[in-house]
């Protein structure tokens, strides 16, 4: 089988690279930073400990199908606890609404607050269960980026296949498809933010994205004990036990590519040859950085934009607050002014939305007894000329506190404070190599592309892949995993034919 060279040990170089192994394929992965894991990693002190980046978990069954590559059960390595409520949401006007985890709990919860909305949320999950059946029949699992890679309208044009295009109701937003349903605006505000797993506008996305309510409602909120951490933990020991040879500290600087081939990086000076190449790294930046020349003039030929970036403030306190579930929304008052302050004028929102995980409500042991390890994040624009966050931080930070002290009823938060640390768009930037300190990809705006982003076979480099956020079928953390999985049964399916031809 072939040597493969795999740039990045993010979650996506982590699939890739068990997938790979356990077909029999010779894997090195090369990573920067000193830890493997990409965004999903720790910050320790004092007793506190903090998932860094991702601490959402959903559709478990694609960590399931990496595992199963190797016979291993997933149950071995990850301990994972399904959470109800899925999310808990605090509003200006004192509503606290749960998003409970049986899809009829959560109806009648939402019917509680109004009552016309229950049988509008049954409708709207509906929808979105058959936006995430056509996803899952035609964008998973496989390199997709475009419509022409998803269904051959000429060989297949049947009923059913003009029915599932109809399905993905190109002519409507998420915002669109949500009022159609749903009349209550905090209902609304809460159904919006499942875009915010894709780092994008409900505003500008494309009706089709609604199917994430769907996996999360069907397949439910978990969390892995150890923290989202414990995720690449479990996917590095089972690429140890496969035979991959982790290199950390390493920086590629390029891919060599002859005849349209890649062949070679290029890491701390060293020319290292592989037979086939895969890029973790951010997909516009692989080819801008990496590559250059005339692949990456056809690839960036379309239009690229950076999905949002995030302050996170890393609190640990010395007193919890109990009335906060695992996973909280902290709404902003206007959806509409937070929306586009963040995506049309590149300002952060003067009345975010505040996201805050409190594990400690699923595993005591991430704060010294009574405390809180909150993991808060506030979306904000990607970097834009002038953003210098050393000079925004402080008062963005003020505005971040403010909020959760008039909305989420934490009004002696800064009291409670002991440890304290924070991550900017330009700290994301700089430590993970992404466009534009983005923190999902690219963007997901445009009511028929936004949900394609660039193929995980390479259109511009021959025996080149893509895996990560930036590369279909997009952020979040099982779409990265899903990202390996496809670049990595792309590969093979690549080297198994030309093994065949030869």
């Amino acid at each position: 089988m072939s040597s493969v060279g795999i740039i990045g040990g993010g979650l996506g170089g982590l699939a890739a690279a068990a997938t790979l192994a356990a077909r029999g394929h010779r894997v090195t992965l090369l990573e920067k930073n000193d830890w493997l894991g990409g965004k999903a990693a720790l910050l320790e002190e004092d007793g506190f400990r903090f998932d860094m980046g991702p601490t959402i978990l959903t559709m478990p069954r694609v960590l399931e199908r990496v595992f199963s590559e190797a016979g291993r059960r997933m149950s071995d390595y990850l301990d994972l606890r399904r959470l109800d409520p899925q999310w808990r949401c605090f509003y200006d006007d004192g509503t606290v609404l749960d998003l409970r985890d049986d899809p009829k709990d959560a109806a009648a919860e939402i019917g509680r607050l109004s009552p016309p909305d229950r049988a509008g949320f049954e409708r709207f999950m509906k929808v979105a269960d058959r936006l995430s059946d056509v996803s899952d029949r035609f964008f998973f699992w496989r390199s997709v980026e475009d419509l022409r890679d998803t269904m051959n309208l000429k060989q297949n044009m049947t009923l059913a296949t003009l029915s599932d295009v109809m399905a993905l109701r190109m002519h409507r937003t998420v915002a669109g498809q949500i009022k159609k349903d749903i009349r209550d605006p905090r209902v609304q505000q809460m159904l919006e933010h499942f875009i915010q797993y894709v780092g994008s506008s409900p505003l500008a996305s494309p009706a089709v994205l609604c199917g994430i309510a769907q996996m999360q409602q069907g397949e439910g909120v978990w969390y892995p004990m150890g923290g989202t951490r414990a995720v690449p933990t479990a996917l590095t020991r089972l690429g140890e036990e496969l035979g991959v040879d982790y290199r950390t500290g390493v920086d590629v600087s390029a891919i060599e590519v002859e005849n349209g081939r890649a062949v070679a990086v290029v890491a701390d000076g060293e020319r290292i040859v592989f037979d086939r190449i895969v890029s973790n790294m951010d997909s516009v930046r692989t080819y801008r950085e990496l590559i250059g020349g005339n692949a990456w003039r056809d690839f960036g030929h379309a239009k690229r934009e950076a999905a949002c970036s995030g302050v996170v403030l890393y609190l640990g306190l010395d007193r919890a607050y109990e009335h906060l579930a695992h996973h909280n929304f902290v709404f902003s008052r206007d959806p509409k002014e937070e929306f586009q302050a963040i995506y049309d004028r590149g300002e952060p929102a003067p009345d975010p939305t505040a996201y805050i995980a409190a594990p400690a409500r699923t595993e005591p042991g991430v704060a010294p007894e009574g405390g809180e390890a909150l993991y808060v994040l506030v979306h904000t624009p990607h970097l834009r000329p002038g953003h210098d966050w050393s000079r925004m931080l402080p008062p963005y930070r003020r505005t971040i506190l403010d909020k959760l002290k008039r909305t989420a009823g934490m009004a002696d938060i800064e009291d409670r404070i002991r440890v304290e640390r924070v991550l900017t768009p330009q700290d994301i930037h700089d430590r993970y190599k992404v466009l534009d300190g983005a923190i999902y990809g690219l963007v997901s705006h445009g009511r028929v592309n936004g949900a394609f982003k660039p193929g995980n076979r390479s259109r511009q480099v021959r025996n080149l892949y893509l895996a990560g956020g930036s590369a279909h079928p997009g952020p979040g953390m099982p779409m990265a995993l899903m990202s390996g999985w496809i670049a990595a049964d792309s590969l093979h399916q690549d080297a198994t034919a030309n093994t065949a031809a030869e």
